[in-house]
């Protein structure tokens, strides 16, 4: 089998029919990045081994049917694409280049094989998810067959043949392992500080993310908050939450129209890089059609999203927003006055912008899980401290406490700072067990009142 332009040479590479050695390939790290490389290479017809520290029983299974057999990376390969959890200093990997092997990971990988996809790549700090959505979003409504992946499901590579025009969501992991990655449109959200734990220094992390432009040439887009200045060759453009308009400033919509979940920085974004990408496709651009769309915009899951009301009171999941910037996105947002739900494992947040964003606008702290009285001393507010058996009934008694001292109005907000694996697998299941306690307190205030119901 022939695999063009993966080993990092112009010209074709025999990747072999099995076996190791140069010549093959190497998927390093499993789980839902590397099932989607697996996926893509078996329906190229393409042989791959495969490595897992530890592998699921769902890896297990795939690679069996796919007839992928375990590799070693004590020995050499052309290519290896190693999953975004996999530091890009590990060891093995250093092991393996010093073998003569490329290390790529699934978006280079996808640009490679795909190089007719129009990618729209999106980075930053907080934002990021929600603008890749809303970028699809714009553009199906206009009419092209767009469709997202990358960091949020699904993978990019599920996705690529399906797609008139590919929007990824592209984390810092991901864009460490994708040196040379040309996208005609990408977006930068915004620059704070994550992931500290894998690269070390802020600096550090922001050249990865910065290597969404890296490869970038005239001709390209780069869209970027205003006041943030990024060296490039591509084209840039800078947005406003004020203002969501397109390049010649033309208003599509008042930001007081956008619906209550989504954020004006990521619509006004968005705006841009789907205008962008319509203009490259030749496509028409109507800012009414984008209008409609950003007024008929959902929120994603477990992100600013309100999932119930009692009274006046607004029950908001943010269970995502463990960055500083994102939290205190979700705070300014938030209708005051807000009980904000505090806790979960902490991982070292800046609390110095959050005092200073919750003054005047947060009546009280509701402090859960493993890190919540701590983050709650620190922060220097009024704190009620609950506590459950396991993660549903801690969150039920933390949206209770939430309702009851706010009373008749204002948002029950959980933005948590810390992550959720102290009682929660993920931060989607953390924002469901918020749901579901506050959808069980919509049905006690129902029964108590039948009245409000009809």
């Amino acid at each position: 089998m022939f695999f063009p332009y993966v080993g990092g040479v112009t010209g074709e590479q025999d990747v072999g029919a099995g076996g190791s050695g140069n010549g093959s390939l190497l998927i390093y790290g499993l789980g839902r990045s590397g099932r989607g490389v697996a996926r893509f290479l078996a329906a190229e017809g393409t042989w791959a081994q495969w490595h897992d520290a530890r592998p699921s029983a769902e890896d297990l299974a795939l690679m069996d049917r796919l007839h992928y057999g375990r590799g070693d990376v004590g020995s050499a390969y052309w290519t290896v694409v190693a999953a975004p959890g996999v530091p890009i200093d590990h060891p093995d990997l250093e092991r393996l280049r010093g073998r003569g092997a490329e290390v790529i990971g699934e978006v280079l990988l996808a640009a490679r094989l795909r190089p007719a996809l129009p990618i729209v790549g999106v980075t930053g700090t907080a934002g990021k998810g929600g603008t890749t959505v809303l970028i699809a979003s714009l553009l199906r409504a206009c009419g092209v067959r767009a469709r997202e992946g990358g960091n949020i499901d699904p993978p990019l590579l599920d996705v690529v043949d399906t797609a008139q025009v590919a929007v990824a969501e592209l984390s810092s992991f991901q864009l460490e392992r994708a040196a040379g990655l040309r996208l005609p449109v990408a977006v930068i959200t915004n620059l704070g500080v994550d992931h500290l734990d894998r690269h070390r220094t802020v600096a550090a992390y922001h050249a990865a993310k910065l290597n969404i432009t890296a490869g970038q040439q005239a001709g390209d887009v780069l869209i970027v908050p205003e006041g943030l200045e990024v060296s490039t060759r591509a084209e840039v453009l800078a947005f406003s939450p004020a203002r969501l308009v397109l390049r010649s400033g033309q208003q599509v919509l008042p930001a007081a129209e956008l619906p209550d979940s989504i954020h004006p920085a990521n619509a006004a974004a968005a705006l841009l890089a789907a205008e962008a990408m319509l203009l490259r496709l030749g496509c028409p651009v109507q800012a009414e059609v984008l209008a409609a769309a950003l007024r008929a915009a959902q929120p994603q899951r477990g992100r600013f999203e309100t999932v119930a009301q009692v009274g006046g009171v607004r029950f908001t999941d943010d269970s995502i927003a463990t960055r500083t910037i994102a939290v205190q996105a979700a705070l300014e947002r938030a209708k005051p006055p807000i009980a904000w739900l505090v806790g979960g494992r902490d991982k070292g947040a800046d609390l110095a912008p959050l005092r200073e964003a919750a003054q005047g606008r947060v009546k009280t702290v509701i402090a859960f899980g493993e890190d919540g009285e701590k983050l709650a001393r620190e922060l220097g507010l009024p704190f009620v401290a609950v506590s459950g058996a396991d993660g549903d009934e801690t969150m039920r008694a933390a949206a209770r406490a939430g309702l009851e001292a706010l009373g008749t109005e204002g948002t029950v907000l959980l933005a948590p700072i810390g992550t959720s694996f102290d009682q929660f697998r993920d931060y989607v299941q953390r924002g469901d067990s918020f749901r579901r306690a506050a959808l069980a307190l919509v049905d006690v205030a129902d029964a108590a009142d039948p009245e409000a119901r009809a």
